[in-house]
């Protein structure tokens, strides 16, 4: 039997555990055969493959990133994009797919699954936690610990000029990271896209905070808006699932809350940083159950599913159900920390 991996959207640590153990154990106790394709679903577009082997996967671990790259390459809206993809694994006589990824790679593999009987077994990969159906996904808690060490590094300089400093975080449509690296380091305010912020509460919070003589730090996810206006773009392109890029939502709250209290305030926007690097032992640890448990549904031919975390064990899932909407912020828990605010 011939499995094929990739790795497809944006890249978070873990990624390479998750292609070791997959290797590892389907080599050592089934005796599979594995191809690589390149660049997420480019791969299999455009036959772009690489050998996968015990030896290829070795003192890939701690890596950070992909060894298989990545992409936001969406098959469904190219060309002839199905008919080349079934042409590819024919010729590379590929028996199933291992798709890693988050809601666009996993929901291009749920339709290749469910409607064109393309054999595929999905692997939940975000740093942004937002995937339905598992408790957690790889890489969010590296991402998280990344943001939290920010934060706790911006509140001395912060206290040292007595200014404010807005934090940016990712986190599209979910503020999971927001949420959880805001109260780990103590942000006096978390703003997330969940909830529409006010600007004059955000500034009353700020002035709270100065009249107790400390500077304020401000977290927010890059999704987040203001309840009068709209999310904030850093430009007006799309990729090629539709998405639109973010990031400015930080810098113009700094702007705003100076303007408004008249307190100096900065912005540091964390970006990629919080997708690279080496992975932490959770997210290791995580990765490598996902890719041991996904290679086992190959083996029992149990294709169209999705490995999740629950409590403790790995379940499978259908992928639509696990793509059919994202895991947000309840209301109640982001209100637990309001305590904590100004």
């Amino acid at each position: 039997m011939r499995v094929g991996v990739l790795t497809g959207g944006g890249d978070c640590p873990g990624l390479n555990a998750v292609i070791r153990a997959i290797v590892r154990k389907g080599v050592q106790e089934y005796g599979y055969d594995f191809i690589g394709f390149r660049d997420g679903w480019r791969g299999p577009l455009e036959g772009e493959t690489v050998p996968l082997s015990i030896p290829a996967v070795r003192g890939i671990l701690p890596r950070g990133g992909t060894i298989l790259g990545s992409s936001r390459t969406n098959p469904l809206t190219t060309e002839h994009g199905v008919r080349r993809i079934k042409g590819n694994l024919a010729k590379y006589e590929v028996d199933a797919l291992v798709t890693i990824g988050g809601e666009d790679t996993l929901g291009v593999a749920a339709t290749l699954s469910d409607e064109y009987g393309i054999p595929c077994v999905g692997v939940p990969k975000t740093i942004d936690n937002d995937l339905s159906a598992t408790d957690y996904t790889f890489g969010f808690d590296t991402a998280v610990g990344i943001a939290t060490e920010a934060i706790d590094r911006l509140h001395t300089t912060a206290e040292s000029h007595m200014r404010v400093l807005v934090v940016e975080v990712m986190g599209r449509h979910a503020g999971w990271i927001a949420l959880h690296s805001g109260l780990a380091g103590g942000a006096n305010v978390i703003l997330i896209p969940e909830q529409r912020f006010d600007i004059d509460q955000v500034c009353a919070w700020v002035t709270s905070r100065f009249r107790a003589s400390y500077a304020p730090i401000v977290v927010v996810a890059e999704g987040a808006m203001p309840a009068e206006g709209k999310m904030i773009l850093k430009d007006e392109s799309h990729d090629s699932f539709g998405h639109v890029r973010l990031s400015g939502v930080g810098e113009w709250l700094a702007k705003e809350i100076e303007r408004r209290t008249g307190k100096e305030a900065r912005t540091t926007v964390l970006g990629h940083v919080q997708r690279g690097g080496t992975p932490s032992a959770f997210d290791r640890w995580l990765a490598t159950r996902f890719g041991l448990h996904a290679i086992e549904a190959v083996r029992d031919g149990d294709c169209g599913v999705m490995v999740a975390l629950r409590g403790t064990d790995i379940v499978r899932v259908p992928i639509a159900d696990a793509t059919a909407r994202l895991k947000t912020v309840d209301p109640t828990l982001y209100a637990e920390v309001g305590v904590f605010f100004g």
